[in-house]
């Protein structure tokens, strides 16, 4: 069974450690710019400011199963809109791909959203796996954000 660990805001250096692994090592970003934006202040203030907020609080999880770290994720859910969940991070461990876990910790960020008022997804996601992932769990094309990412929804 699949749990989720919310990340404390004592505990963020752990969770910062794991991301600019996986966004390394996945290929998300490479350049030294990009690390050391990921990795700087400005980045990680903003966030961990809105993990603080009382309305359209940012959270920071471990997935776990059998009391093991299978991946993690990050997301806000809007309340003070519409419900979107936007997705930032979601990603599972290497040593536990391709055999439905990722669907399945999906399916626990899921109902663990809607109990906080999710009532649809939207993600960026561009690199070719990670779009058929998304797809293979309902996701569709939305375009283009601000930074012209492309976006994804599933409703």
């Amino acid at each position: 069974m699949i749990t989720i660990e919310e990340v404390p805001m004592e505990r963020l250096d752990a969770f910062w450690d794991a991301h600019i692994r996986y966004l390394v090592e996945d290929g998300i970003i490479s350049d030294e710019e990009d690390i050391e934006y990921f990795t700087g202040e400005e980045y990680r203030g903003i966030l961990t400011e809105h993990m603080r907020r009382e309305t359209d609080r940012h959270h920071m999880i471990w997935f776990r199963r059998d009391g093991e770290r299978i991946g993690a994720a990050s997301w806000c859910t809007y309340q003070s809109e519409d419900g979107k969940c936007f997705i930032l991070d979601f990603w599972v461990f290497p040593a536990f791909r391709g055999n439905g876990t990722g669907h399945r910790c999906f399916e626990v960020l899921e109902e663990y959203t809607k109990a906080d008022g999710a009532t649809y997804y939207e993600i960026n996601s561009e690199k070719e796996d990670s779009v058929r992932f998304w797809k293979s769990l309902g996701f569709a094309d939305n375009g283009r954000d601000e930074y012209d990412m492309p976006l994804m929804v599933r409703r």
